[in-house]
C-alpha cells in the first residue's frame, strides 16, 4: 500500500524530532511514549529502537496498532499523525539500529546501549496519515 504524503508531513516525518508513540494495553488504555523514529518513505514505513523488556512490545504483540503523533520542530501548531500496525520485528542485537538513531539526533558519540542484547527495530507499516 503505497500512502501519499504532502511535501508538510513529509518535511516533519524527515526530521529529527522526537514522535510520541501510542500503543494499546491489554486492558484497552493506551500507552504513548517519546521515541526517536527513522522515517523511509520509499518503503512507506516508519523504523523505532525498542527492547523485548517493555511493556510497549509486549503491547504490540497482541494489538499490532499503534499511531505516532509528530509536532513540527519548526511550528508547534502543525503536526503529523501517522496510524499503522506493526509489519515487523527485526533482531539487532549489536543495538546498531539505536547508535544510527541517536546519531540521527546530534550525538556523535552514541554508544550501544547495556540493553543491547534485547534490542529490536519495531517497523511500522503506515496505513493513514493526517494532521494539520
Amino acid at each position: 500500500m503505497t500512502i501519499e504524503l504532502t511535501d508538510h508531513f513529509a518535511r516533519i516525518l524527515a526530521a529529527p524530532a522526537f514522535g510520541h508513540l501510542g500503543t494499546v494495553r491489554p486492558h484497552g488504555s493506551v500507552q504513548v511514549n517519546p521515541m526517536w523514529f527513522e522515517f523511509d518513505g520509499e518503503a512507506g514505513v516508519i523504523r523505532f529502537t525498542h527492547t523485548t523488556k517493555r511493556a510497549k512490545f509486549r503491547n504490540l504483540q497482541k494489538n499490532p496498532n499503534m499511531t505516532l503523533e509528530v509536532i513540527d520542530p519548526e511550528n508547534p501548531m502543525k503536526y503529523v499523525e501517522v496510524r499503522g500496525r506493526l509489519a515487523e520485528v527485526i533482531p539487532d542485537p549489536e543495538g546498531a539500529f539505536y547508535v544510527h538513531l541517536g546519531q540521527r539526533y546530534g550525538d556523535a558519540d552514541t554508544q550501544a546501549p547495556a540493553d543491547k542484547a534485547h534490542r529490536v527495530i519495531l517497523v511500522m507499516q503506515i496505513e493513514k496519515v493526517n494532521g494539520r
